[in-house]
């Protein structure tokens, strides 16, 4: 998508904090080349104000209730939307920071920037530059040597869970084939996509054979 020199940038702001995503809305109108086309308190409102108002640049925090961040993020590339996503997050470590970037976010900022370094970061993640400050970017080199690595550890029953994901089988099913609740196969499911870095079952599946996890 792109701007014209003096056309206003439109972006959406969501955080569960309003205090904090009413600051960072006016920081961003304050500064005469941002339009704030919309707010959310959550990741699934957010994601529905994406569809709806197709901004330029959504400003993300990625804990959030319903949907987190990188589940935004996930979803905006699944469906290829036109927002560019910068995730605003207390949360800054590396592997956070890096499932997001690796996911589809165009930035990553912590909440402590300043309201023109944020400002700035807005600007250009429109263009399509990749924003990471620098106590951010050390931690990805360290991600990087990790993924490029050994195979993660998984246990046998995550083995049997992603074994049954690959063959297409459910949760529920999967609970009645290994004799397990349902939560206990969750329980699995979530470890399962902590350690392979993805966030549902296709992405689990692709992800496990692209490192010799799945024949």
């Amino acid at each position: 998508m792109t701007t014209g020199p003096n056309q206003l940038i439109t972006v959406i702001v969501a955080d569960d904090h309003p205090f904090f995503r009413d600051g960072v809305s006016r920081g961003l109108t304050t500064s005469g080349r941002i339009r704030v086309v919309g707010e959310a308190e959550d990741g699934v409102a957010a994601l529905e104000l994406i569809r709806a108002e197709r901004p330029e640049v959504a400003v993300l925090d990625q804990q959030m209730p319903g949907l987190d961040g990188i589940g935004v993020v996930h979803a905006v590339v699944r469906d290829r939307l036109p927002t560019r996503v910068l995730m605003l997050s207390a949360v800054t470590d590396s592997a956070v920071v890096y499932r997001a970037l690796e996911q589809g976010a165009t930035g990553y900022l912590s909440k402590d920037a300043r309201r023109g370094e944020i400002v700035q970061a807005v600007l250009d993640v429109a263009r399509g530059r990749t924003v990471v400050p620098s106590q951010l970017a050390a931690g990805l080199a360290g991600q990087i040597r990790l993924r490029a690595g050994a195979a993660p550890a998984l246990s046998e029953r995550e083995r049997e869970v992603l074994r049954g994901f690959a063959e297409g089988r459910s949760i529920p099913q999967l609970a009645a084939e290994l004799f397990l609740a349902p939560s206990t196969v969750k329980t699995h499911t979530q470890r399962l996509y902590e350690k392979l870095g993805v966030s549902d079952r296709a992405a689990a599946v692709a992800e496990a054979m692209r490192r010799g996890l799945l024949e």
